[in-house]
């Protein structure tokens, strides 16, 4: 499926002509996000790469990846909920506990029900950056929990399923669960204060006394099941990096091609040739499961997609120029640059990785 085949698509084309009418609203918390994970779930865009027996189109996952990176192209917004929701999917198609993949992917393919990642936590955890935030006691019927999310994204009001990290003692590895928002001791707090993306149901979670049955375990030894979920985690998200930068060439583009603006085609084709690149290389590297024994590399690609995104924005305002800086103008560049300026800091951050990598090469030294 190539981007031509996208814009071919009847309802991918109605998502996206959506969302260049309603990025700016959904980036602003505008009324928009009550029917963004529908229209989402509308287009097909959970299906893809999902296996044809779970409801799926049964594509390679950079598939996936480079649909949520159309989305990014219109509205990072919306493609920070495709890229949570996603997730979640693919967390329980990787589940040795298929029950919950039977119980819950017709809801989530069809945008009944949102699926958020919640595991920034355990990437930190894994990084000795922070401490599981949920503690688990063990009780005759599973497990009673108690702790606190502090920062979940796609917590959609109308009902969500949350991926958590749960601490169950030093004994024991800690465990990946699935909270559902109407059980008893789920709290969730009003939309986080966000500088931008504020449209993405982002908030807290607080867990009192929460019941979790042996049933809502997606894996029980997290040690081992975030290592083997990072490259699609990691690749799926990617995907907002690719499509912010298409939609600074888009911007670059644009002005290139008027009679004062041919000075800025060097810069663009250097941009472009650098994100097929990054692109390439990551398509690869998810689909021959690479990165499953190479984490390193991924890292890399991650960190230097980010860079891109900085370069192509800055590009796109030099290209701009005064008219960036007027509200009248619709050029749409502060929310660009808004979004920009979120892509190094999502979880994993590019802080983070640099970390990662550094203590990679002092263990290889």
């Amino acid at each position: 499926m190539n981007a031509q085949t996208r814009i071919d698509n009847p309802d991918l084309s109605a998502l996206t002509a959506w969302l260049g009418e309603h990025a700016n609203e959904l980036d602003a918390d505008g009324p928009a996000q009550a029917e963004l994970l529908s229209r989402l779930a509308r287009s097909g865009l959970f299906r893809v790469s999902v296996p044809e027996e779970f409801g799926g189109d049964g594509q390679p996952v950079s598939q996936a990846i480079d649909a949520i990176a159309e989305v990014a192209r219109y509205s990072l917004t919306a493609a920070f909920v495709a890229w949570g929701h996603r997730t979640f999917i693919e967390y329980l198609l990787a589940s040795p506990n298929s029950e919950l993949a039977q119980q819950w992917l017709p809801a989530l393919l069809e945008g009944e029900i949102a699926g958020a990642t919640a595991l920034s936590n355990a990437m930190k955890y894994l990084s000795g950056i922070e401490e599981i935030q949920i503690h688990a006691t063990p009780q005759d019927d599973g497990w009673q929990l108690n702790g606190r999310l502090f920062w979940v994204t796609n917590l959609d009001p109308k009902g969500f399923l949350v991926a958590a990290i749960v601490e169950h003692g030093q004994d024991q590895p800690p465990s990946i669960a699935l909270l559902d928002s109407r059980q008893k001791g789920l709290t969730r707090s009003d939309n986080l204060d966000l500088l931008a993306l504020r449209g993405s149901s982002t908030a807290a979670l607080q867990i009192d006394d929460l019941t979790l049955k042996p049933q809502q375990v997606i894996h029980p030894n997290a040690l081992h099941f975030c290592p083997s979920i990072r490259p699609r985690f990691l690749g799926l998200q990617c995907g907002m990096s690719i499509g912010h930068v298409r939609a600074s060439l888009d911007s670059i583009s644009l002005r290139a091609r008027q009679p004062n603006g041919t000075y800025l085609q060097p810069a663009l084709t250097a941009l472009q040739e650098t994100l097929e690149q990054h692109s390439a290389a990551l398509y690869e590297g998810v689909n021959n499961g690479l990165f499953a024994t190479a984490p390193a590399e991924l890292f890399k690609l991650r960190i230097a997609l980010a860079e891109l995104v900085q370069r192509a924005a800055n590009q796109a305002l030099e290209a701009t120029g005064g008219n960036a800086y007027l509200l009248d103008k619709p050029t749409g560049f502060g929310r660009l640059w808004h979004e920009a300026a979120f892509i190094p800091v999502v979880t994993p951050s590019v802080s983070q990785l640099k970390g990662e990598l550094a203590k990679h090469e002092d263990h290889c030294a």
